[in-house]
C-alpha cells in the first residue's frame, strides 16, 4: 500500500468517526513494514474520555498488537498535525515517522485550539492557569528510590 493510502485510511477513518457521532474529525493509522497494523478516530465524546484522541487510540491498538509498549520501525498518519497530549503520547511511543495532513492552524480554524496548552507547557506550574501545587512527600520520593534500586525492571 503507498503512503497516500495509508493518509488517505486516517482521513477515511475521521470521516467515518464524525459521520458516527465518535467525536472530532480526526483519524490515524499505525504502519509497519508496509500494513496498518492499527486504526484510531476522535472517540472523546461518544467515550466521555478527553484522552481518547485519533493517535492515542491507535497507538493504544498499535501496542496491543504488537504486544510492545514502543512503536520501533512503525509510521503514524494522522489526519491532522498532533494535539501536545498526542505529541507526548507519540515521543513515548517511539515510531520512526509520523505524517500529517492537516495543521493545528487548520484544527484552530474549526474550533479545535491548542494554542493555550503550547503555551502553558512553558509556563512553569505555579504560574499556570491551571493551578499546579507541589506537595512533596517522603513516602512518594522512596517509591522512586525503589525504582532506582529495583534490578528487574522494564526501562522504557
Amino acid at each position: 500500500m503507498l503512503s497516500v493510502n495509508f493518509m488517505q485510511e486516517a482521513i477515511q477513518l475521521s470521516a467515518q468517526g464524525i459521520a458516527n457521532n465518535e467525536g472530532g474529525p480526526f483519524g490515524a493509522v499505525v504502519v509497519k513494514n508496509g500494513v496498518i497494523i492499527a486504526r484510531g478516530n476522535n472517540r472523546v465524546t461518544s467515550t466521555n474520555d478527553p484522552t481518547a484522541h485519533a493517535e492515542v487510540v491507535a497507538i493504544r491498538n498499535a501496542c496491543t498488537y504488537l504486544g510492545a509498549f514502543q512503536l520501533t520501525g512503525c509510521e503514524i498518519y494522522t489526519s491532522c498535525e498532533p494535539c501536545p497530549m498526542c505529541l507526548g503520547a507519540i515521543y513515548w511511543a517511539r515510531p520512526d515517522k509520523v505524517y500529517y495532513a492537516n495543521t493545528r492552524y487548520q484544527a484552530a480554524a474549526i474550533g479545535f485550539d491548542d494554542h493555550l496548552i503550547y503555551e502553558e507547557i512553558n509556563h512553569l506550574p505555579p504560574h499556570r492557569k491551571i493551578p499546579f501545587i507541589h506537595q512533596p512527600h517522603a513516602e512518594a520520593l522512596a517509591v522512586f528510590e525503589a525504582w532506582i534500586q529495583k534490578t528487574d525492571k522494564t526501562k522504557y
